[in-house]
Formats: structure tokens, sequence, C-alpha cells
């Protein structure tokens, strides 16, 4: 039985999507997660929505509780993640409005819990990373997409920073060299501690923005994301509905 768990990202973590919503409050060994999971159901299929950032989007990256969100999702039985972001893009082809399945990241986090073995007392954990997104969910969001008429691209590196603060020209030209496709601040450690928990999950990134690395191009600003992604918003929202007869599929 399939029961999908979306993180919302800035601007969708909209409950409107839900048929039969209901909103719960949950507590994890590891706190609260960032917002009261909205549950229902699309196009017959349970849901669990959780705003990353929360429901007024007042924890900034570093504050959100990466481990409590991941945990809530698998207490309520969570058997596939689908999560969203905005990003900026590293790349001349990834252009604004564009959608990128990442199939693997860069952690440049630095003040973040990054996964939930803390301790090794009850004898050492190392998940394997060398794939951390579901090959499976990614291909059915990427032909979702194209079906549907949005440019989208199947592969990249997203790489996260901690911010808030947007890189420095320097930092993004060396992300360039380290061969990062697009840039935000929230995949990681969320990927890493969603394979922790053995639960299958992707990433569907929208590209708003150049960052700072391409001359011709003003610097990103939070001003200019927020016009990208709530003019795409809706496009999003359209992905994740029309996806699930495909991942009702998947083994």
């Amino acid at each position: 039985m399939i029961k999908l768990g979306i993180i919302g990202g800035s601007g969708l973590d909209d409950p409107d999507i839900l048929e039969q919503p209901a909103e719960i409050e949950v507590a994890t060994p590891y706190g609260k997660p960032s917002s009261p999971l909205s549950t229902g159901k699309i196009n017959g299929t349970d849901v669990v929505l959780l705003a990353r950032h929360g429901k007024k989007h007042h924890l900034s990256p570093t504050q959100v509780n990466y481990r409590a969100n991941i945990h809530s999702l698998k207490d309520q039985g969570v058997t596939h993640i689908l999560a969203t972001t905005a990003c900026g893009s590293l790349r001349e082809e990834i252009g604004r409005g564009d959608f990128v399945l990442v199939d693997q990241f860069i952690d440049f986090t630095k003040h973040r819990k990054t996964s939930f073995f803390d301790s090794f007392k009850d004898g050492a954990k190392h998940t394997a990373m060398a794939e951390p997104f579901d090959s499976g969910l990614r291909t059915a969001l990427y032909d979702t997409a194209v079906e549907i008429g949005l440019r989208a691209h199947n592969g990249g590196t997203v790489i996260t920073i901690e911010g808030p603060r947007f890189s420095t020209k320097a930092e993004s030209k060396m992300f360039r060299i380290w061969g990062a496709d697009v840039i935000n601040m929230s995949v990681a450690p969320e990927a890493a501690l969603a394979n922790e928990a053995e639960i299958p999950y992707a990433a569907i990134a929208m590209s708003t923005d150049y960052d700072c690395w391409k001359e011709d191009e003003e610097p990103v600003s939070w001003d200019e994301i927020l016009q990208v992604f709530n003019k795409n918003a809706d496009s999003v929202k359209s992905i994740l509905i029309n996806v699930i007869p495909k991942i009702r599929g998947l083994k």
C-alpha cells in the first residue's frame, strides 16, 4: 500500500491539493517537525503533507529540524517521499522555470544534524549514499513533467549550502567547477536522512535564478525567487497530482 509523503518548499505546502484534508500535531524523539502534518488523499492515494519551513515560512534553512521531519513521516507509515525545492541554476542550459530531477547531492552545510545515528552504542551504522535519490520516483516525476509539457532535466547534482545568505561569486564559480548543476539550501541532509530511514526519496527542484556566477545576469534575490516560484507553483502541483498513478505502479 502506497502512502506518499510530500515535503513542500517555499509556496508548495498548500493543503488545498488534498482531498479529505485533516491536520495532526505530532512529536518525535528528535523534537517537533516544522509544522503540523496535513493528511488526506490525492487521486485516492493516502498523502501526508509537511511544510518544510513551517506554515508561515518562519524557519530558516538552518532552523529546520530535518530529523524530526523525516521521522514524523516514517511514524505515519509513509512509503515514499517527494520533496519540492527552489534552486539556483549553475548551468546555462538550465533556465528559469525549468525543473531538475536531481540524482546526486553535495552537502556543503555546516550546522545541521545530518544523521539519526549519533551514537554507535548499538553497533556501527554507515548508510550507503552512492545513489541518494530513488531512480523509480525520479523517472516517474520526469516522465510526468514532460507529459504535461514542462521543461525538465532528468538528473543533475544539487549542492546544498547552509544559508540563509546567498553565495559569493567565488563560491558560485567554485561549485560549478565541482560539478554541481543547481544550488539550494534544503536537500541536504533531508535526502540523507530519508535514506537512513529507508524511505525512497526524490526531489523536484525548480530553477528560479542563476545564483551569481553568470556575469550578464543580476545576482539572485529572494524577491526574484518568489516571483518565479509562485508563477510556476501550479505546475509543480500538477506534477505531484499526475505522478500518483505512476508511483502506485512502482515495486
